[in-house]
C-alpha cells in the first residue's frame, strides 16, 4: 500500500489492514505481507487498484 502511495507509512497500512479496511479481489484481507499477483484488485478507501506487471 505504501509503494502505491495509498498510505504515508507502513504503520498506517498495518492499522488499516488489521481493522479490515482493505479488500483483495472483493474479500476483506487482514493478512499483512500478502502476496499479490498481476490482475488482483485491491480496494481501499473507496478506490480500486489493479496490480499490473512492472
Amino acid at each position: 500500500m505504501k509503494f502505491a502511495d495509498m498510505v504515508y507509512t507502513g504503520g498506517d497500512a498495518k492499522g488499516f489492514i488489521q481493522d479490515g479496511e482493505v479488500k483483495v479481489n472483493g474479500e476483506v484481507c487482514t493478512q499483512r505481507g500478502k502476496k499479490l499477483r498481476v490482475g488482483d484488485v485491491v480496494s481501499f478507501n473507496g478506490d480500486d487498484f489493479i496490480v499490473v506487471a512492472e
